[in-house]
């Protein structure tokens, strides 16, 4: 009965028209947000976590926070706009049956884009010796990923692109300074280099 409601030609209050797709056809932005959150939690965690590690910090856990506050907010992102979106639809038909989230798309969708997250700064400073240069190689690719992370989830969920994109870049940076200013403070408290031997 799900595969029903999500293949009918009307539009159900949780759907919208997409001329590009046809005008029969609808996108259901809120089947898509269990999938879509764990897809920003795993791209954010791969790339963060990663080029955390690549810059000198060895203990990530501090950016586990930054990483879940911008997935939910990019589900909440993704329910406002869909709130919008039926505001003004009424309410007189009766209840629609949802159907319900799969637990096995949002695992497979956070393991891929963990997968592609963590790709990023191992591809942009695996290579690179000298750790300044590094460093700047692997905060730059992974502020145009994160850039690129959070305008997808955006444009997958209806919600504001630009917003998005501005959310989860500050989001991983954020996270990112904090962890090294942590390791740069502990570095100097125990009197300890931060940056690799070149």
């Amino acid at each position: 009965m799900a595969s029903k409601i999500a293949n009918s030609a009307e539009p159900s209050k949780h759907q919208e028209a997409d001329p590009e797709r046809g005008e029969g056809e609808a996108v259901d932005y809120l089947a898509r947000a269990n999938w879509l959150r764990a897809a920003v939690l795993g791209a954010n965690d791969g790339l963060v976590s990663v080029a955390s590690l690549m810059v000198g910090v060895g203990a990530v856990n501090q950016t586990a926070k930054a990483m879940v506050f911008v997935s939910v907010y990019a589900q909440y992102d993704i329910m406002k706009a869909q709130k919008e979106r039926t505001a003004s639809e009424s309410s007189g038909a009766g209840e629609e049956e949802e159907s319900l989230p799969s637990p096995l798309k949002a695992a497979g969708a956070s393991a891929f884009s963990f997968f592609l997250g963590a790709v990023l700064p191992l591809l942009a400073g695996g290579f690179i010796r000298p750790w300044a240069a590094r460093v700047g190689a692997v905060c730059g690719v992974t502020t145009l990923g994160l850039a690129g992370f959070g305008a997808a989830g955006g444009l997958l969920g209806g919600a504001a692109v630009g917003k998005s994109s501005i959310r989860v870049v500050i989001g991983g940076c954020l996270a990112m300074l904090i962890t090294y200013g942590v390791l740069r403070l502990f570095g100097l408290v125990f009197q300890m280099q931060v940056s690799a031997s070149a």
